[in-house]
Protein backbone atom coordinates (compact mmCIF):
# COMPACT_ATOMS: atom_id res chain seq x y z
CA UNK A 1 0.00 0.00 0.00
CA UNK A 2 1.50 3.38 -0.70
CA UNK A 3 1.75 6.22 1.54
CA UNK A 4 -1.01 8.17 0.10
CA UNK A 5 -3.25 5.00 0.23
CA UNK A 6 -5.36 4.68 3.36
CA UNK A 7 -6.71 0.98 4.25
CA UNK A 8 -10.46 1.32 4.02
CA UNK A 9 -12.51 -0.79 6.87
CA UNK A 10 -13.33 -4.47 5.37
CA UNK A 11 -17.60 -5.05 4.85
CA UNK A 12 -19.34 -8.18 4.35
CA UNK A 13 -22.67 -7.98 2.64
CA UNK A 14 -24.53 -10.91 3.36
CA UNK A 15 -27.12 -10.83 0.57
CA UNK A 16 -28.52 -13.67 -1.25
CA UNK A 17 -30.26 -11.51 -4.04
CA UNK A 18 -27.84 -11.62 -7.28
CA UNK A 19 -29.17 -7.99 -8.40
CA UNK A 20 -29.16 -6.77 -4.41
CA UNK A 21 -25.28 -7.93 -4.41
CA UNK A 22 -24.13 -6.18 -7.60
CA UNK A 23 -26.04 -2.69 -6.97
CA UNK A 24 -24.71 -3.07 -3.20
CA UNK A 25 -21.21 -4.08 -4.28
CA UNK A 26 -20.55 -0.89 -7.39
CA UNK A 27 -22.43 1.40 -4.34
CA UNK A 28 -20.32 0.37 -1.49
CA UNK A 29 -16.79 -0.10 -2.73
CA UNK A 30 -16.54 3.92 -2.93
CA UNK A 31 -15.87 3.74 1.23
CA UNK A 32 -14.81 0.18 1.72
CA UNK A 33 -13.24 -3.02 0.88
CA UNK A 34 -16.05 -5.59 0.69
CA UNK A 35 -16.55 -9.18 0.34
CA UNK A 36 -19.78 -10.63 -0.59
CA UNK A 37 -21.48 -14.17 0.54
CA UNK A 38 -25.32 -15.57 0.04
CA UNK A 39 -26.15 -18.50 2.29
CA UNK A 40 -24.56 -19.62 5.72
CA UNK A 41 -22.07 -21.64 4.62
CA UNK A 42 -20.24 -18.96 2.08
CA UNK A 43 -20.80 -16.31 5.44
CA UNK A 44 -18.22 -19.11 7.51
CA UNK A 45 -15.69 -19.45 4.70
CA UNK A 46 -14.95 -15.64 4.67
CA UNK A 47 -15.46 -15.16 8.09
CA UNK A 48 -12.75 -17.55 8.56
CA UNK A 49 -10.99 -15.92 5.40
CA UNK A 50 -11.43 -12.34 6.60
CA UNK A 51 -10.66 -10.72 9.11
CA UNK A 52 -14.27 -7.92 8.65
CA UNK A 53 -14.81 -4.55 10.31
CA UNK A 54 -18.93 -4.91 9.90
CA UNK A 55 -21.28 -6.92 8.20
CA UNK A 56 -24.12 -5.71 6.62
CA UNK A 57 -26.87 -8.78 7.29
CA UNK A 58 -29.77 -9.34 4.86
CA UNK A 59 -32.34 -11.36 7.03
CA UNK A 60 -34.26 -13.53 4.84
CA UNK A 61 -31.68 -15.75 3.35
CA UNK A 62 -31.80 -19.14 1.26
CA UNK A 63 -30.66 -22.06 2.61
CA UNK A 64 -30.64 -23.40 6.17
CA UNK A 65 -30.15 -20.70 8.18
CA UNK A 66 -31.37 -16.76 7.95
CA UNK A 67 -29.61 -13.64 9.14
CA UNK A 68 -30.88 -14.13 12.63
CA UNK A 69 -29.29 -17.09 13.30
CA UNK A 70 -26.18 -15.93 11.75
CA UNK A 71 -26.14 -12.84 14.18
CA UNK A 72 -27.16 -14.75 17.27
CA UNK A 73 -24.60 -17.13 16.26
CA UNK A 74 -21.56 -14.77 15.69
CA UNK A 75 -22.64 -12.93 19.17
CA UNK A 76 -21.76 -16.03 21.26
CA UNK A 77 -18.45 -16.15 19.83
CA UNK A 78 -16.38 -13.98 21.79
CA UNK A 79 -14.16 -12.46 18.62
CA UNK A 80 -17.18 -11.65 17.24
CA UNK A 81 -19.22 -10.21 20.10
CA UNK A 82 -18.36 -6.14 19.48
CA UNK A 83 -18.27 -6.53 15.65
CA UNK A 84 -20.91 -4.35 14.20
CA UNK A 85 -23.63 -6.08 12.38
CA UNK A 86 -26.56 -3.75 10.19
CA UNK A 87 -29.56 -5.70 9.36
CA UNK A 88 -31.13 -5.13 6.18
CA UNK A 89 -34.85 -6.52 5.19
CA UNK A 90 -37.53 -6.56 2.96
CA UNK A 91 -39.48 -7.32 6.22
CA UNK A 92 -40.91 -3.88 8.02
CA UNK A 93 -43.11 -5.79 10.53
CA UNK A 94 -42.75 -4.64 14.35
CA UNK A 95 -42.32 -8.34 15.38
CA UNK A 96 -38.98 -8.25 12.42
CA UNK A 97 -37.51 -5.73 13.86
CA UNK A 98 -37.66 -6.51 17.66
CA UNK A 99 -36.59 -9.92 16.27
CA UNK A 100 -33.35 -8.55 14.67
CA UNK A 101 -32.52 -6.21 17.48
CA UNK A 102 -32.83 -9.50 20.18
CA UNK A 103 -30.42 -11.71 17.61
CA UNK A 104 -27.75 -8.75 17.90
CA UNK A 105 -28.23 -6.21 15.17
CA UNK A 106 -26.90 -2.67 15.91
CA UNK A 107 -29.00 -1.24 13.14
CA UNK A 108 -32.25 -2.66 11.80
CA UNK A 109 -32.94 -0.57 8.08
CA UNK A 110 -35.85 -1.86 5.95
CA UNK A 111 -35.70 -2.23 1.98
CA UNK A 112 -36.04 -0.77 0.08
CA UNK A 113 -33.58 1.56 1.65
CA UNK A 114 -31.88 5.12 0.33
CA UNK A 115 -28.23 4.57 -0.66
CA UNK A 116 -27.10 7.61 1.80
CA UNK A 117 -28.95 6.59 3.97
CA UNK A 118 -27.97 3.26 4.16
CA UNK A 119 -23.86 4.17 3.23
CA UNK A 120 -24.71 6.78 6.16
CA UNK A 121 -26.22 4.05 8.90
CA UNK A 122 -22.79 1.64 7.99
CA UNK A 123 -20.45 4.26 8.64
CA UNK A 124 -22.09 5.89 12.03
CA UNK A 125 -22.24 2.06 12.93
CA UNK A 126 -18.95 1.67 12.34
CA UNK A 127 -17.69 4.82 14.07
CA UNK A 128 -19.48 4.38 17.08
CA UNK A 129 -18.87 0.65 17.80
CA UNK A 130 -15.27 0.60 16.21
CA UNK A 131 -13.70 3.87 16.43
CA UNK A 132 -12.77 3.37 12.94
CA UNK A 133 -13.08 6.86 10.77
CA UNK A 134 -14.15 6.69 7.16
CA UNK A 135 -13.14 9.63 5.06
Amino acid sequence: MSENETARPKLLVVEDDYENQKFLQIFLKRKFDLEICDSSETFYEKLNETKFDIILMDISLRGKKDGFQLTREIREMPEYQNMPVVGLSAHAFQRDKDNAYKAGVDVFLTKPVQNDVLLETLVKTLEQKSGIKID
